[in-house]
């Protein structure tokens, strides 16, 4: 779907060369013979058939070409309602594989790739960008596409602070942009059907969400190396402190648990699951009161994030969020109730009683989004302007679930949360960890 009007039909030229009549003649005679035979035109290019035309699909850019980016890109590829036009990445090797894997796949060659994200949102011929940098980019990433009318489609987690998530927040609400969250447990059916199992009280009354996750890991310090020439490695830094580059400071097992770029596995992979804490305990637009909880930190090395955690969150409505890491709770999200349980995981799902996963739902019951592939109903909704399955607002609350967890094992006491002004109840201390600086001249 290109917005941007462009004439595709080229100048002729004013001179014409005189046609001797031998080759009239030649040329006549093949026009006959070629007009005894139907020329066909695919489908496919008349967007009939239930395919799409090519000048309806919608022009995506892919900023951010690791092995995530890459990997939701290849969703973007295979789904006829898109055309990625464009890769961006700060990293020469990356963006250049990037660009041929999407050349490869539409077997063209005209594919652009970048360096620089800003040159990529100034297209007026994109309509769409996946965002899939590393953590401390995403909120900078996603503003700037706002602004420039793009939109999004962002990978978890979200934001370093908060103060950085409502700041993307208000930029999606003032220039109407469609808004995809990366948590895409919810279009799969397992994680549906275990909340609406909770919020249809066919557990009974809901009591405690029990949510395991992976941990952060401890590390070595990193010893300061060259900048490779295929590198921007101040573009890659962007709004992170300076720091002298390392092999593996760009790597992703290394800078998912450094806080400088990220909130480590308490968001990086625990998001997933709290999100389906959120979306069970029917809290999308909303979150817990009160925070309090330990966890166990490297005492040194590069990697810096919590290793162990245990925090206990607790909602208006009476129900606790009991978040530890998966060495303590099993992995995934256990929603217990007065009158039995349901446990869900990636391809798994487990009730008692067993009889739960037989549920039928009827017309009065409450039934949720129903979404069965994110791509997909995210290039839905950038068509209808409705709001995607993972929508800002929700994913701003979502992820607040992991700051708070964060804040309070750093601060080891317990916190009073008001989810509707987002701040905490008469903590200076804890209100400053809201807030993170960015490295001039990024700003959100």
């Amino acid at each position: 779907m290109n917005h941007g009007a462009r004439d595709m039909r080229k100048r002729g030229s004013l001179h014409t060369p005189k046609m001797t009549r031998r080759a009239f003649l030649h040329a006549a005679m093949g026009a006959a013979a070629a007009s005894s035979f139907p020329y066909v035109i695919p489908a496919r290019a008349l967007g009939r058939d239930g395919h799409v035309a090519p000048s309806n699909r919608i022009s995506v850019g892919c900023i951010g070409n690791g092995p995530q980016g890459n990997g939701v890109m290849g969703n973007f590829l295979r789904n006829e309602c898109a055309r990625v036009v464009a890769v961006c990445d700060v990293n020469a090797q990356r963006r250049e594989a990037a660009k041929n894997i999407v050349n490869g796949h539409y077997g063209v060659h005209d594919c652009a790739a970048y360096g620089d994200f800003r040159v990529l949102l100034a297209r007026d011929d994109i309509d769409a960008v996946l965002i899939a940098t590393p953590d401390h980019w995403h909120v900078p990433h996603a503003v700037a596409a706002a602004q420039a009318g793009k939109d999004m489609y962002v990978e978890k987690p979200l934001m370093l602070s908060l103060s950085q998530g409502q700041a993307l927040r208000e930029a999606i609400h003032r220039h109407g942009r469609v808004f995809q969250y990366g948590t895409q447990q919810r279009s799969s059916q397992e994680f549906r059907l275990a909340c609406e199992l909770v919020r249809n009280r066919r557990i009974g009354e809901l009591k405690t969400i029990k949510v395991g996750s992976p941990a952060s890991r401890e590390s070595e310090n990193l010893a300061p190396a060259p900048v490779p020439e295929w590198l921007d490695y101040d573009l890659w830094l962007g709004p992170a402190p300076w720091a002298p580059f390392s092999d593996n400071r760009i790597v992703n097992h290394y800078w998912w648990h450094n806080t400088d770029y990220a909130l480590g596995f308490v968001a990086g992979w625990g998001i997933h699951h709290v999100d389906i804490a959120q979306w069970g305990n029917g809290s999308d637009l909303t979150g817990p009161v009160e925070a309090e909880g330990t966890g166990v930190f490297p005492r040194d090395g590069f990697c810096n994030c919590a290793t162990r955690w245990n925090v206990i969150l607790r909602y208006g409505n009476g129900v606790v969020l009991d978040y530890t890491d998966e060495a303590q709770n099993r992995h995934g999200i256990r929603f217990e109730g007065t009158k039995g349980w349901v446990h869900v995981a990636r391809g798994v799902i487990e009730a008692e009683p067993k009889s739960l996963l037989q549920t039928r739902f009827g017309g009065n019951d409450i039934r949720l989004y129903d979404s069965r592939n994110h791509v997909g109903n995210f290039l839905d909704c950038v068509r209808s302007r409705q709001e995607t399955v993972c929508p800002i607002d929700v994913a701003i609350r979502s992820d607040m679930i992991c700051h708070l967890s964060d804040i309070a094992m750093r601060l080891g006491r317990r916190l009073r949360w008001n989810p509707a002004q987002e701040r905490f109840e008469n903590d200076d201390e804890a209100n400053r960890m809201l807030v993170r600086a960015m490295r001039a001249p990024w700003q959100v």
